[in-house]
């Protein structure tokens, strides 16, 4: 899997969780924290008893459960240990008959699990090991009274780790009052610092403009591998087909489409037969896709969490990655509770044509021209060159 050296938030897990420990993680999008969480756990379960539940991890979306599964069976590979994910999307037949074989690790999202708890295909009293990922995720999502409803179906006795990329206070108080056993927290980075390697920087641009000025950036040869955020879903296929008329090979994922046209478009991505995936927020969180050049946020995220997790999906493991922000005027309050969070202004860039000045910030922060990558070709008002 190309593992060579451990990432700061494996050195600092993996030692805890094979010492059978409780831990409370926090680490910033990117940092290597599912394999932290997966490697003692498939350690621990090599010895035992098999052929019932000895391991749950939940997630709060399909796609990170989808991949944490995947991640999972490649690691298992070889040992008598099986893996099934159980989400929504997918039939429950399949869920159901690995469910009652007793499947040693369980991947779900709450609220598929709970269906399967009420048909009683699901026996969770033999769990050894609880994984809450992306716990932040789950709060936001109002997954908490599912959560306590699978508590309570869990030994007491039992080794659990949280890991989240931010620690509201409300989800403090859940997890040390109930969830963790005397845990031993683990701080990974800053939950409001962006991964190093990527550069950021904001495109001041009118609200009807946006797209002229993303097929410009796009013309870049250097933007190999971009994921394109949008506010709703309505806004990510309009935009995705917009792009497809422009020739150029885009997918798109939401919350609306199938898992099976989720699943298509995120492996084409993936395998980069598509160049650019357009994407609301259920793609923000978890997901794992190597070698992204570049995210652009269409819309400017309401939240700073928001921004941060979505910049998270380039520059991962240290690579470098540029982050696009195109900023309208009324989305001013937004940006300025992005830079309040980061402690810094963002450096805009110009596009002769495209931007407008940023009356705010234009006698503070210098513009800049270009990203680092590649001087573009010059702007064409009024539409792109054909």
């Amino acid at each position: 899997m190309g593992f060579d050296t451990p990432t700061p938030i494996q050195q600092e897990v993996i030692p805890l969780a094979l010492a059978g420990r409780d831990i409370i993680a926090t680490a910033e999008t990117g940092s290597g924290k599912t394999a932290a969480f997966l490697l003692p756990l498939i350690q621990r379960l090599r010895n035992g008893r098999n052929g019932r539940t000895r391991a749950l991890i939940l997630s709060p979306t399909r796609e990170i459960a989808a991949q944490t599964a995947e991640q999972c069976a490649v690691l298992t590979h070889g040992t008598p240990l099986r893996t099934i994910d159980v989400y929504g999307g997918l039939g429950m037949a399949r869920q159901h008959e690995a469910l009652k074989a007793g499947y040693e690790i369980v991947v779900a999202t709450p609220g598929r699990l709970l269906d399967h708890c009420r048909r009683r295909s699901a026996r969770l009293d033999a769990v050894e090991v609880l994984v809450l990922d992306e716990a932040d995720r789950m709060m936001d999502m109002g997954f908490i009274p599912d959560l306590r409803r699978i508590l309570a179906r869990l030994p007491r006795e039992r080794q659990s780790m949280l890991f989240s990329a931010t620690m509201p206070i409300a989800l403090m108080e859940l997890a040390y009052e109930e969830i963790l056993r005397d845990p031993i927290p683990v701080e990974v980075g800053s939950p409001s610092a962006p991964p190093a390697t990527v550069s950021e920087s904001v495109y001041m641009v009118p609200s009807a403009r946006k797209t002229d000025l993303l097929l410009e950036l796009l013309d870049r040869d250097a933007m190999e591998s971009v994921l394109v955020f949008v506010r709703t879903r309505r806004q990510a296929d309009v935009l995705a087909r917009r792009l497809q008329l422009e020739r150029l090979k885009t997918g798109c994922i939401h919350g609306d489409r199938s898992q099976r046209e989720r699943e298509q478009a995120l492996e084409s991505f993936r395998q980069r037969s598509v160049r650019v995936l357009v994407a609301t927020d259920v793609a923000a969180r978890g997901l794992h896709v190597e070698g992204v050049t570049h995210v652009v946020n269409y819309d400017v995220p309401a939240m700073p969490a928001e921004y941060l997790n979505r910049i998270g999906r380039t520059a991962r493991a240290g690579a470098l990655g540029d982050a696009f922000t195109l900023a309208s005027r009324e989305d001013g309050p937004a940006l300025a509770s992005i830079e309040r969070t980061l402690g810094r202004q963002l450096p805009r860039v110009t596009v002769a044509g495209l931007t407008e000045p940023d009356l705010s910030q234009s006698s503070r922060v210098p513009a800049r021209r270009l990203s680092r990558f590649r001087r573009p070709r010059r702007p064409q008002v009024g539409g792109r060159r054909r």
